[in-house]
């Protein structure tokens, strides 16, 4: 493995991501927070550390890699929301937007909902490998078509516990 993104790097990055979502929601209501399990918890711990007080969270399971390196382009739907987000402004977390399947996946499903908005958070982006068109708000940093892991990111269910994001020399 090799060393792409610091912890140091991460954590500013995701201090200027905060403040973006808090500037761009005024008044007082909540900012919902749907983290894609597994990948996204690390980042939406330290993402809603960094908000102020009116994030609220859920949690969302999907599967389209299984144990490969690259995703299989079918999604389904491991865990369901535990509450409701008609009315909601809601905001998906993602780690990463690779192929664009999974959150296209997921938009849809969510909007299907009546959320008040939905917008999407991805710590990491390859605009290289899209297959679909699919708007991500928030991006933490656009990356090269690697196999990365680490902070949340695996491989096999391994390296989610690095504090950066390394590249999986294939």
């Amino acid at each position: 493995m090799r060393a792409l993104l610091t912890s140091e790097q991460i954590q500013s990055r995701i201090t200027e991501m905060a403040a973006e979502m808090e500037a761009a929601y005024t008044g007082d209501d909540d900012i919902h927070f749907v983290c894609v399990l597994r990948g996204g918890f690390i980042f939406m711990a330290d993402l809603v550390r960094a908000m102020g007080p009116r994030a609220t969270m859920d949690f969302i399971a999907v599967s389209s890699y299984g144990n490969a390196v690259r995703s299989t382009g079918e999604v389904r739907l491991l865990k369901d929301l535990d509450t409701g987000i008609e009315g909601r402004d809601v905001i998906i977390v993602e780690d990463i937007v690779d192929t664009g399947l999974t959150l296209t996946y997921l938009q849809d499903i969510l909007r299907a909902r009546a959320p008040k908005s939905l917008r999407t958070a991805c710590l990491l982006s390859k605009p290289s490998r899209r297959l679909v068109d699919v708007t991500v708000e928030y991006v933490g940093f656009e990356i090269e078509d690697h196999f990365v892991v680490g902070y949340g990111l695996d491989y096999a269910e391994r390296y989610r516990n690095l504090p950066y994001i390394a590249v999986l020399q294939e």
